[in-house]
């Protein structure tokens, strides 16, 4: 019987260190390349792609005024709103001959602190070999979406805390002060439109593209679609200049539609509803009302990491996430008007949010 020997020691001169295959710098063991394995176009399409499909979402983000992520500037942002000046008769009188003092612009600034936000999917070995889609691709749509909800549901939250909120009266006409009186007749009227449009002019808020927005669940919109009077986007002399989201407008405002619009739902009742009452809020806005972080300017980032990232020994996982740097915060609380009504049509499948 013949006996074969083996050199088994050969082996251990082999590293067995697993690498993050996302490092920027590759290293070479025995001939073996490892990291560096996603390529800087491959970085740079899968953030575009992101971005593009996160975008969509940002509903609220349209109507804010955008400051880039300060990098390297700690965790607070400064956002700075222009004082208008006095429209005084006798300051502005000119006397022949005579140039006039003048005026000083008055900015205020508003601090808020940023923060981050951010999820990822878990993708197995054999999913990515059995898969007919390219599941990198697929995955960062899906997580795109995310992104964008989330992230829109950021700048909501913010103006949510607005100071001026117009509760709908009963359909007999009786007044509703607080939020735990409003019930299924508190319907969103052409009056009660006009009503926070005209506290908007009553505040010199600046229009929008020349109208004041509103941004209503899509469940308000079909109560919107029913109002006489009501005109369709597709109905617009230029429908190719329309918001993301936009539904038509009503009483000269542009009406917005979006999921993640306020909800208080009286099962809860630190929301302060009145039992099984759901609660929406429509958010009318004037320019320069609110500020948010710009995500394209580098809020929002891509993080990719292929099988064998991290404690992955037998690469059977990869992953494939978001991270997200932002804050938003109210600038004029006059330029903005919260009107909380109800919806007898779609109570019963509301859901508080």
């Amino acid at each position: 019987m013949k006996k074969y020997l083996f050199n088994l020691q050969r082996f251990a001169e082999i590293s067995h260190t697993y690498t993050n295959k996302t490092t920027d710098a590759a290293t070479t063991v025995e001939g073996v390349t490892t990291g560096n394995d996603l390529s800087a176009e491959n970085k740079t399409y899968y953030e575009k792609r992101l971005i593009t499909l996160a975008e969509p979402e940002l509903v609220f983000d349209q109507f804010a005024d955008k400051y880039p992520i300060p990098k390297n500037g700690g965790k607070t942002i400064e956002f700075r709103k222009f004082e208008p000046l006095v429209a005084d008769l006798s300051a502005t009188e000119l006397t022949e001959g005579v140039t006039p003092e003048g005026q000083k612009l008055s900015v205020g600034t508003i601090t808020a602190e940023v923060h981050q936000k951010g999820d990822f999917v878990e993708l197995s070995d054999m999913i990515e070999l059995t898969a007919i889609d390219p599941m990198v691709v697929q995955t960062i749509g899906i997580i795109g979406s995310q992104a964008g909800r989330v992230l829109n549901k950021v700048t909501r939250q913010a103006i949510t805390g607005g100071t001026n909120v117009v509760y709908a009266p009963k359909s007999n006409g009786t007044a509703v002060t607080s939020r735990a009186n409003l019930d299924t007749t508190c319907g969103i009227t052409l009056k009660l439109i006009k009503k926070c449009a005209n506290i908007l002019k009553r505040n010199n808020a600046p229009k929008i593209d020349g109208s004041y927005i509103c941004i209503v669940h899509p469940d308000i919109g079909t109560d919107l679609t029913n109002l006489e009077g009501w005109i369709d986007v597709q109905k617009y002399k230029n429908p190719e200049k329309v918001y993301e989201g936009e539904i038509g407008s009503y009483g000269g405002v542009r009406f917005i539609e979006n999921t993640e619009c306020k909800i208080w739902k009286g099962t809860d009742e630190a929301n302060g509803c009145a039992a099984d009452t759901a609660v929406y809020a429509c958010y009318f806005i004037g320019k320069g009302a609110y500020a948010t972080t710009e995500v394209s300017g580098g809020g929002l980032q891509t993080i990719v990491k292929p099988l064998g990232s991290g404690e992955d020994p037998l690469n059977q996982r990869s992953t494939v996430g978001w991270k997200a740097t932002k804050t938003s915060e109210i600038l004029v609380q006059d330029y903005l008007v919260r009107l909380e009504v109800c919806s007898a049509e779609s109570n019963a499948l509301a859901s508080a949010n």
